[in-house]
């Protein structure tokens, strides 16, 4: 189940491979209601069920997590005030960066120094008893321990985390090294907060969810991770800062099974829902992973699947601005009450609105029994014209470029940011707008061609039933590659291995060139050594940026995963499916399988719609869904 901002999906993946989907309406102000909602008709107990949530995301944009304390190291307590020192805008002065989670005033100083060399500053009986009425007085819910180079030796931390739970054993203590034990002081504070500021809202959320699942009848859930794998809910709850990217990392997953069952290899893949939409990248047919980014402005420094977010979805909201020019979101109708046409109340016009004023979804009963109301859309679209002195067409159409504009920067900035040329990928269109917008984003970025999924609305829902569970490990390991012999990498390999179990296990090394700030993930395989990781590690930087450096490599940090092997699902088209032309009139029958279809022209799909532009070509595919390429001229 996913929980998006307008629909919470399900996918039902059967023992056979076959899929079945359904859509209900999310319900905000408890995400549980819609999740337990989307069961009904299930008919059977499943073996297991996977969850994709926005809880922490939506923690982190709202600013509402827990009361966090943080110990960090005397001489070393601004960290999260200071950053990395960069400005959010290299031209704009007078932008911020978001407030830290953490104020300055409830972190605690605490008289102890460990430097790479060893400790400098022992942490003294005294020293404890200080920090700990200092914690105290501030009345936390929730401690975070972050000192210096806790990565190399946390006996500092583990001591102070045990005296605290000691004076209280009803306070949670989050250690820095357990969260991220890697170099880099301020990503490893940053993540040890976010992972402290979220972990009591996760716990309650997840053990509410348990119980109302299992009194539902199915087994207690497990939560999909940003990094691609998924958890049990207990193991989840007390890893709540990977769960940042839960959802969209389920469409990413999804998207990659649908291509590794057409044969296809690399993609750029745009998810777009109701309040957002989620660029990705797949190379060599999977996702491509990262050891960090900021999530609503948070650095968390842990593995996540590629994912650029946009505030630009079927709710988001059209406005004139002070100016009187025309604006689309980052404001979104989402759920309650939702675009005009949804009949739910809402009353500002919105992409979905514009949509349907071009005559390109049609109006018809949608997922969650929602009726459009196509009266309503043309008259909010059309009050918006008569500020902007247009017409309802030309203010319905700038409304999608709009969107379309803001969706391909996203695009752009996962490809070409990375050394990667879009128009040598594919364009994978998911959500429930995703085949909606797919030719134009493909048409800005000269992609080739689209692909629009089989069950291409609750495709993030698919991914989460594909997922395999996994579960990860790392450490820092500063070293040239120059002085690595095989033995050594082994071992350090091994060492990493013993903390996890799996079936399915890669390692990875995080490297760079000696004097460079940023490292490229660089899989290792058995009997390697530093000369052949500095070889692999020369040509994936070749490849990524177009060039090599004469320096010696080093490797920073060693990554292990262990876990499942993937599900794959057996697609087969769903039968449903009708045509629609450019005026919403419905074809007799429909398209059938190996059909073409040429734009423009609107294609109604069991959970979303797809518009084949002028100039482009559909394909229908024996796995369900389609294949657009331009018509050849």
């Amino acid at each position: 189940m996913d929980v998006g901002g307008t629909f919470t999906d399900r996918a039902a993946l059967a023992s056979d491979g076959r899929v079945v989907a359904k859509k209900v309406l999310s319900t905000p102000a408890d995400q549980g209601e819609g999740v337990v909602a989307s069961l009904d008709g299930l008919g059977a107990r499943a073996a297991a069920i996977v969850h994709g949530t926005t809880v922490v995301t939506n923690l982190l944009l709202e600013r509402r997590g827990a009361r966090v304390v943080l110990c960090a190291t005397e001489g070393a307590s601004d960290l999260l005030e200071l950053r990395r020192q960069e400005r959010i805008s290299l031209y704009d002065l007078t932008r911020h960066h978001p407030a830290p989670l953490v104020p300055h005033e409830r972190v605690v100083a605490v008289p102890e120094r460990r430097t790479a060399r060893g400790i400098e500053r022992p942490l003294a009986a005294e020293g404890i008893g200080e920090t700990l009425r200092a914690v105290l007085a501030l009345e936390p819910q929730i401690v975070v321990i972050a000192l210096l180079h806790s990565y190399a030796d946390d006996t500092h931390e583990r001591t102070l985390a045990d005296a605290l739970r000691a004076a209280r054993p009803d306070l949670d203590v989050v250690t820095s090294a357990a969260v991220l034990p890697e170099i880099r002081e301020y990503e490893r504070t940053s993540t040890a907060c976010a992972e402290g500021y979220a972990r009591p809202a996760v716990m309650r959320y997840l053990s509410r969810l348990t119980e109302r699942v299992e009194r539902a009848g199915q087994p207690a859930p497990a939560v999909m991770t940003s990094g691609g794998g998924m958890r049990p809910a207990s193991a989840a709850a007390q890893h709540a800062a990977s769960l940042a990217l839960s959802g969209p990392a389920g469409g990413v997953v999804g998207a990659a099974a649908v291509l590794r069952a057409l044969g296809a290899v690399d993609a750029l893949t745009i998810d777009i829902g109701g309040t957002s939409a989620d660029a990705g990248l797949i190379l060599a047919g999977e996702p491509l992973v990262e050891s960090g980014g900021e999530v609503a402005g948070v650095p968390i420094a842990l593995p996540r699947v590629l994912v650029e977010t946009v505030s630009a979805g079927g709710g988001s909201i059209a406005w004139v601005d002070d100016g009187g020019a025309l604006r689309v979101g980052p404001r979104s109708a989402g759920a309650r009450p939702g675009p005009v046409a949804f009949g739910q109340g809402g009353t500002e016009p919105t992409v979905t609105d514009a949509q349907l004023v071009l005559g390109r979804i049609a109006a018809r009963a949608m997922s969650g029994g929602v009726a459009l109301d196509a009266a309503g859309a043309s008259e909010a679209i059309a009050a918006l014209a008569r500020r902007l002195g247009s017409t309802a067409q030309a203010t319905a159409q700038a409304i999608v470029d709009i969107a379309d504009a803001e969706m391909a920067r996203a695009l752009r900035r996962v490809s070409v940011e990375r050394g990667v040329d879009p128009r040598g990928c594919a364009l994978v269109a998911f959500g429930g707008g995703g085949p909606l917008h797919a030719c134009a984003l493909a048409g800005a970025l000269a992609m080739p061609e689209v692909i629009v999924p089989p069950f291409a609305g609750v495709l993030s829902a698919v991914g989460l039933a594909l997922a395999p569970e996994r579960h990860d490990a790392a450490m820092s390991l500063l070293v040239d590659c120059a002085a690595l012999d095989a033995s050594a990498l082994a071992a350090a390999v091994e060492a990493l291995a013993s903390k996890v179990q799996g079936s399915a296990r890669r390692t990875l090394a995080r490297m760079r060139y000696r004097g460079q700030g940023h490292e490229l993930e660089i899989p290792v395989h058995q009997a390697d050594d530093g000369s052949s990781l500095r070889n692999r590690f020369a040509a994936a930087h070749r490849e990524r940026y177009g060039f090599g450096l004469p320096q010696e490599a080093e490797l920073v940090a060693l990554r292990h995963e262990a876990g499942e092997v993937a599900r794959e699902a057996q697609f087969a088209r769903d039968p449903a499916v009708a045509g629609y032309d450019a005026a919403g009139h419905a074809d007799a029958g429909g398209p059938a399988d190996g059909a073409v279809v040429h734009g423009p022209r609107a294609v109604s799909l069991p959970d979303a719609t797809l518009w084949v532009a002028e100039g482009w070509r559909a394909s229908a595919l024996a796995i369900g869904g389609w294949r657009l390429t331009r018509e050849r001229t």
